[in-house]
């Protein structure tokens, strides 16, 4: 049995992490931090958990607390792991940190996307970049793990296959995409809550939305080529879910059949992709860890269309987190993670 801490466990990631490792054989929870929440029962704050942690409470993170924990799950904010990761690496075997905090090896996208310099560069090299499907083989036995964006894993999962077997054109990509309002976080915002977003659709993070350069990095890396997205994010009026619908152009005649093939040959021994000619449905995913594909070509106006959906919270963000967990440890990869969504 794997001892794991949780930092940061009060929000929706953290919640997450809480209720897949309640699930998992091989994980106990320790340590849930919460500092905006100390001293409140996982129970009272999220009813959902009450079964599984009827008397664990938030703690204020202290770094004693870490003593004898084998795995750390950090579900932070962006801009709060390059503070607490130089102070608490090499006191635990792994960590597996949500944010974007050292998902690039290069520290000048910091201030050019995210505003700030980054505050720990001399670690950035040393992070794996957590989507098993693209990238696995760096996984096993790592230290320190940077789990991919939820858009970043939706997007690319659908497009890198495409652009690695040379189908579409590294430049000139366009993802679009939709996440329910949990991707925005716990805390309230002015634009999240309930009025805000029921009954309303709306385009953010014009042009220069922060995943962006990830997007480019992970099938870039994949296709060991340089590629160039335009990517343009929405918040849709549901609570979980994240739909991209991504355009490429063809590099020579291709057809659908070929697409879907393409998809297919790339994913046919992953247990939580599923490709079809079915069109993608986040309902299809809640409370799973699979990624739904589908791919089309239009003759008509040259463009490949690769769509997938996925919950946010599970595979894009937590559940990914528990799979990279499982194969830094030796685990199958499937312990404690559904490959089948909920459904009504």
């Amino acid at each position: 049995m794997y001892r794991v801490a949780i930092i940061g466990a009060s929000g929706f990631t953290g919640a997450e992490f809480l209720r897949l490792c309640a699930g998992h054989p091989d994980f106990e929870v320790i340590v849930a931090t919460g500092d905006s929440q100390a001293g409140t029962r996982i129970a009272d704050l999220y009813p959902s958990l009450a079964a599984a942690y009827p008397d664990l409470a938030f703690v204020p993170y202290e770094r004693s607390m870490l003593d004898g924990i084998d795995l750390v799950f950090m579900g932070l904010p962006h801009g709060h792991s390059q503070a607490l990761v130089p102070e608490i690496r090499g006191s635990v075997p792994h960590i597996i940190d949500l944010s974007a905090d050292f998902r690039f090896d290069d520290p000048e996208i910091y201030p050019t996307w995210y505003g700030d310099t980054h505050k720990a560069p001399e670690l950035l090299s040393e992070f794996v970049f957590g989507m098993p499907e693209l990238f696995r083989d760096r996984l096993p036995g790592a230290e320190l793990v940077a789990v991919a964006g939820c858009y970043v894993t939706t997007a690319s999962l659908a497009l890198a296959p495409l652009l690695a077997a040379g189908l579409i054109a590294p430049t000139g990509i366009i993802v679009d995409a939709a996440s329910g309002a949990s991707g925005a976080g716990r805390p309230p915002k002015s634009n999240t809550t309930f009025c805000a977003v029921d009954e309303d659709y709306q385009a953010y993070g014009l042009l220069d939305h922060r995943h962006t350069p990830e997007i480019e990095m992970a099938i870039g890396a994949h296709a060991r080529t340089d590629a160039n997205v335009l990517f343009t994010p929405h918040m849709a009026p549901m609570n979980r879910g994240i739909l991209a619908t991504c355009y490429g152009r063809p590099t020579s005649p291709l057809t659908t059949d070929d697409a879907l093939a393409c998809l297919a040959d790339a994913y046919a021994d992953e247990p939580f992709v599923v490709v079809s000619e079915r069109s993608p449905s986040t309902k299809a995913t809640l409370g799973s860890n699979s990624i739904h594909l589908t791919a089309r070509v239009d003759p008509r106006t040259g463009t490949v269309l690769a769509i997938g959906a996925l919950d946010n919270l599970v595979k894009g963000a937590s559940g990914q987190g528990v799979q990279c967990a499982n194969a830094v440890l030796g685990l199958p990869e499937t312990t404690g993670l559904a490959v089948a969504g909920l459904y009504p």
